[in-house]
């Protein structure tokens, strides 16, 4: 069967209306908490890069290069952290409870045990940086703010490993409320701690990464403190023997957690040496990059929700051994996910030349040229918006399957032989430029989605159901 034929095949309702009906239902009240609480991730980091932007133009790009430096380690904790999604859900659809907490504390300790070397690693980062080539005073003022940021990095992964066990059970909405108060005190106190307002000393850079991480320390401590205090989680006693070593769990953790870390850090390395492709054309291609590249991770939150209510979904269904139930959960979630970024893509091709307008002040030099360039991106963009979307909620899918180590094979043939392969030969030998760069990677990303999407219609076809770890 070819390609495009087992996609149709694979994406026909696999079960009756009703079902289908309840399923969505289920998926997007999942999935609509968990979307917000990312979008609320992106409107914080967004506020820090508009109170630092008061500060001129060379500390905006030392906050970029800080943020690379540790959002390169971020994302191989939260690959690893990720894994307690399907271990809970399993659980929780298996009826374990005790295993859900044991799938949450294998995680915190995870968390705990890969971020102390890394947050340390962090404070290096002016090493890090003059090694890459950067100047001394880019790389002195990143790892000014880097050195009140690294902080940030453990408290941010147990949030995540607690709202993956919210999630799991059902209960994601205490995460966005954490994360709605979480913007206001994260701007007041980012503001204070950078100009010295509210009686607070001045500290600029520093003071920016000093307030993220006690906004985040913040958020992890009200997460535990539900989680443990409230219902419907106190019966789960997430604190339980919190001590205990738990190797066997451990193990199948990192199993099915570190392929997850590798995945995102060959998409993320991707996207960055997109970046430097589009430098070495020049300013105005990477300035367009950066818009089309920021409306794209913009939209990608909901579809990123939506994959992870569909580990969820699917992860529950396998702990209840419902092969039927399992393959409905993953392909109603894609096709929420395909609906939603058409609908997306369509609103962005309209808006295309409104877009840049966003980004860009009408009198800086050169804004015409770059707007005009951002606007053609953003037309290209149209098939990687849609693949985009799909192929994090097909991965979702997956992990809900404890599949993630062909996915991350995947990943590298489509990311690096194919996508940055093309995005090189297109860019400069074929002289496409920027359009050309983006029509590589977009190739790579869409054959990632289709093999995703195939991989789950294959599997979930013949009736495949994880093992399940058991109390």
């Amino acid at each position: 069967m070819t390609m495009p034929g087992t996609l149709t095949a694979a994406l026909r309702a696999p079960a009756g209306g009703a079902l289908w009906r309840t399923e969505l239902i289920e998926t997007i009240r999942l999935a609509l908490p968990i979307a917000l609480t990312q979008l609320g991730q992106v409107a914080m980091m967004t506020t820090d890069l508009a109170l630092l932007g008061r500060l001129g133009d060379t500390v905006v790009a030392a906050a970029a290069l800080a943020h690379t430096i540790l959002f390169a380690a971020f994302v191989l904790g939260m690959g690893l952290v990720s894994a307690v999604s399907p271990l809970a859900a399993q659980a929780f659809g298996a009826r374990e409870p005790r295993m859900v907490r044991r799938a949450l504390r294998v995680g915190l300790w995870a968390a705990f045990l890969l971020g102390v070397p890394l947050t340390l690693g962090q404070l290096y980062g002016f090493e890090i940086l003059t090694a890459l080539g950067q100047t001394e005073e880019a790389a002195r003022l990143a790892a000014r703010y880097l050195d009140g940021l690294a902080w940030c990095m453990v408290p941010g992964w147990w949030f995540i490993a607690l709202r993956s066990f919210m999630s799991a059970v059902n209960r994601p909405e205490p995460a966005l409320w954490i994360t709605l108060v979480a913007i206001p005190a994260n701007a007041l106190l980012g503001y204070g701690l950078i100009y010295g307002a509210f009686g607070l000393p001045a500290l600029d850079l520093l003071g920016a990464g000093i307030a993220t991480t006690i906004v985040n320390l913040g958020m992890c401590a009200a997460c535990i403190w539900i989680a443990y205090a409230r219902p419907p989680f106190r019966k789960y006693r997430i604190l339980g023997n919190v001590w205990r070593p738990d190797w066997p769990l451990f193990g199948k953790l990192l199993a099915i957690g570190l392929p997850i870390s590798g995945a995102f850090l060959l998409e993320y390395g991707l996207f960055a040496a997109a970046a430097l492709l589009m430098g070495w054309i020049g300013t105005t291609a990477l300035a367009a990059h950066q818009i089309a590249l920021t409306t794209a991770a913009v939209l990608f939150m909901v579809p990123f929700g939506v994959s992870m209510a569909a580990t969820v979904r699917v992860g529950q269904a396998a702990g209840r051994r419902d092969a039927a139930a399992t393959r409905l959960a993953g392909f109603t979630a894609i096709w929420i996910g395909v609906v939603f970024m058409a609908a997306m893509t369509l609103a962005v091709i309209g808006l295309r030349h409104d877009i840049p307008a966003l980004f860009l002040g009408s009198d800086a030099p050169g804004s015409r040229d770059t707007a005009m360039l951002a606007a053609a991106l953003l037309l290209l963009g149209a098939t990687f918006f849609i693949a985009d979307g799909v192929q994090t909620v097909a991965a979702g899918a997956l992990r809900g399957l404890n599949d993630t180590r062909i996915p991350l094979l995947f990943s590298a043939v489509c990311f690096w032989v194919i996508g940055f392969s093309g995005s090189y030969g297109l860019g400069f030998p074929l002289r496409l430029g920027a359009e050309g760069i983006w029509i590589g990677f977009t190739i790579g990303l869409v054959l990632y989605a289709l093999l995703l999407v195939w991989r789950f219609h294959r599997l979930t076809k013949r009736g495949y159901l994880p093992a399940i770890a058991h109390t």
